[in-house]
């Protein structure tokens, strides 16, 4: 077998969606291809979600519409991502396997009628997923119109966590892997505390529901074990096609928006990194949402070149308020997300369907037809990815890295912290936007990462943060690297126990301070602090810093810390170590990364507001994707040619309101430090 492609075979950016032909009748089918072809689609997703009508009773297979369907859009030059239809078993499959259903926490046995609805840990399943994926390899991996495998939909979403008995037995064996005796188990889990201590490893029961707090550790674990039993399921299948087909292989994720998977160790196990992604109607700014998602999406793929495997072309049907995009925006979100590294635009779904629960979520060819404002901007921006085929292959580069760590994620969103108003997405969310404001185009990585290359590294939610990782840390700020590192971070293990030392210790060395008590604010209460004579507004969160070295450039100016230091600064080594020790909004982040990007060597790029701009990086040619949010024209310094208008940039350009402009330019090299 030749060597695995990592990216599926197309000579354009990829452009289409998922395809449910088997929701019509067939003379729709063509009519379908006709207008995939009018609109520039080259790629849709099939298959992901008829296991019922591909595999109509145990072991008994009917391929006969599918190869009907594969071969008409082969014979319109339309490739294929093949799905397995896994996220969702035929009403057999439970009527033969009741105990494959998933039971939440609370005890309560999951139905059927819904999706994504079997326990990644019954044996029943995990045989059942990898025979159809098997099939569907053996009849379809030499067929010249597949160029990708699309396994399962979106794992871990609706349901992660499973606490039927096949979990619990899965857990149990598991958690013997992973600490070989009852001593260790109990010592990790602090399990002195509160009574819980075990003594027979049947006795170890999955979190569910109790009458208080579960155990903390426990819960992490758990939170471990969920992710690795559902990438168990997605590597068996992924083996099993391997096995006949030499296509990439990929799942779709959903970076930013679902935290059950640890995305860094699912992108080592797929081809090609794929994401779903749909704007969170409440956020007045989703592309900064979209921007965080883009970016993680990139990041974890080592900064390779990306699929969007869906996102919509106006409203989603699932939120509380389902809100349309508004003309243009559709596009801008598509090329934003091409302007962050995806090589590929895909949405859910190419034909509106009439029933089901997603019959009001948008599509490509909408219930309005053709003659709609949808299906127009959906023809208008195939024909503009048409024209930037050459985009293809090139790559973002950062000089700043934001730290992302589902690990640490997991256990701080866990019940019990100081303050029910702490959350790490508002941090990471208050930082990332202070960078996209100012311009920065930023990378995610882990606390363990290689970050010598970057100037800056922002480090917004750390909560977990082992002493492996605190100690790369200090190293990157001895090697000359600024680092800038935000309140309730550096404070438990891998165990979620506190460090020795107290809170913060295992960075004490690299930030000259330490904590020596958390002070939260009362909800709806704010303070300030005095930042070179200005007052910056603070609220949630304030904390008594004891200086070991460091100098003090902020101070409460009120509230439970008025007098102590609210900001510092360290040198260490070759290196600067900033720590934060409160909230400030974005806005309020922008006097201090004034200094912050002195001392990374760093400078906000000066853009008109509402403007962003990603440059990718390629052999010959880089190129400048301008996404101008604004209701009025944005112009900004560039030279070179705008691939979708023609239009020449002369020292500067300007984009029209609400506009795109992908701009080919000369290549730049990365300066580093």
């Amino acid at each position: 077998m030749t060597a695995t492609p990592r990216w599926p075979e197309l000579d354009a950016i990829a452009y289409g969606g998922d395809y449910n032909p088997e929701q019509w009748p067939r003379e729709t089918w063509r009519e379908d291809v006709t207008l995939m072809r009018e609109a520039g689609v080259n790629l849709v997703s099939i298959g992901i979600f008829s296991w019922a009508l591909i595999e109509t009773s145990e072991g008994v297979f009917d391929f006969s519409w599918l190869d009907e369907i594969i071969d008409l859009l082969h014979e319109n030059g339309i490739r294929v991502d093949l799905g397995t239809p896994t996220a969702s078993p035929p009403a057999w499959f439970f009527a033969r396997y009741p105990d494959a259903r998933v039971i939440s926490r609370d005890g309560t046995v999951m139905g059927f009628g819904s999706r994504g609805m079997a326990s990644p840990s019954s044996p029943a399943y995990q045989h059942a997923s990898v025979r159809i994926a098997t099939e569907l390899a053996q009849r379809y991996g030499g067929h010249p119109a597949i160029v990708l495998w699309h396994v399962h939909n979106e794992y871990g979403v609706p349901v992660g966590e499973d606490y039927s008995p096949n979990a619990v037995a899965a857990w149990q064996e598991w958690l013997r892997a992973r600490y070989g005796t009852l001593d260790a188990l109990n010592s990790a889990w602090g399990t002195a505390f509160w009574g819980q201590h075990y003594g027979e490893w049947e006795h170890v029961g999955a979190p569910a529901a109790a009458p208080s707090v579960v155990n903390p550790a426990q819960r992490l674990d758990f939170a471990r074990f969920t992710d690795h039993q559902l990438r168990a399921c997605f590597i068996a299948e992924r083996d099993a096609i391997r096995a006949h087909a030499t296509q990439p292989i990929t799942t779709n994720f959903m970076a930013n928006q679902s935290l059950t998977t640890d995305l860094w160790a699912w992108a080592r196990e797929v081809d090609v990194v794929s994401d779903d992604h749909y704007l969170w109607a409440p956020d007045p700014e989703g592309e900064i949402g979209l921007a965080i998602a883009a970016d993680l999406t990139r990041s974890v793929g080592g900064g390779k070149p990306w699929i969007l495997m869906e996102h919509s072309t106006s409203a989603v049907n699932w939120q509380p308020q389902n809100v349309a995009k508004r003309p243009g925006e559709m596009a801008r979100n598509s090329l934003a997300h091409l302007g962050r590294g995806a090589d590929a635009i895909l949405f859910f779904q190419w034909r509106a369907s009439r029933s089901g629960a997603e019959k009001f979520h948008s599509t490509m060819l909408p219930h309005a037809g053709t003659d709609s404002r949808v299906f127009r901007e959906v023809v208008s921006l195939g024909a503009d990815l048409g024209k930037l085929a050459e985009v293809r292959g090139s790559q973002v580069r950062a000089d700043v890295a934001v730290l992302w760590d589902f690990e640490s994620f997991w256990a701080q969103d866990l019940e019990w912290r100081p303050s029910d108003l702490l959350t790490h997405a508002e941090r990471v969310r208050a930082y990332y936007e202070r960078l996209w404001r100012d311009g920065i185009t930023v990378d995610f990585a882990l606390p363990g990462h290689d970050l010598s290359g970057y100037r800056l590294v922002v480090v917004p939610a750390q909560y977990l943060l082992t002493r492996a990782d605190a100690d790369n840390l200090t190293r990157y700020v001895e090697g000359g690297g600024t680092l800038v590192v935000s309140f309730f971070s550096g404070i438990v293990d891998e165990h979620d126990a506190v460090h020795e030392g107290g809170y913060l210790a295992p960075l004490q060395q690299a930030l000259g301070v330490r904590v020596e008590e958390f002070l939260p604010l009362r909800e709806g209460a704010t303070a300030g602090i005095d930042w070179s004579g200005e007052r910056l507004a603070i609220d949630v969160w304030a904390e008594d810093v004891a200086v070991v070295g460091a100098e003090v450039r902020a101070t409460y100016l009120d509230g439970p810390a008025a007098g102590g230091p609210a900001v510092t600064r360290h040198r260490h080594g070759a290196g600067t170590g900033w720590y934060i020790s409160t909230r400030p909004d974005a806005a309020g982040l922008a006097a201090i990364f004034r200094d912050v990007y002195a001392d990374a060597g760093l400078a906000p790029a000066d853009l008109p507001a509402g403007l962003e701009v990603i440059r990718r990086h390629g052999a010959d040619a880089d190129f400048v994707v301008a996404v101008n949010h604004a209701e009025t024209p944005a112009t900004f310094p560039i030279d070179g040619t705008d691939l979708l208008s023609g239009h020449a940039a002369e020292g500067e350009f300007t984009v029209r309101a609400g506009g795109v402009a992908v701009i080919r330019t000369s290549p730049t090299s990365r300066s580093g430090r």
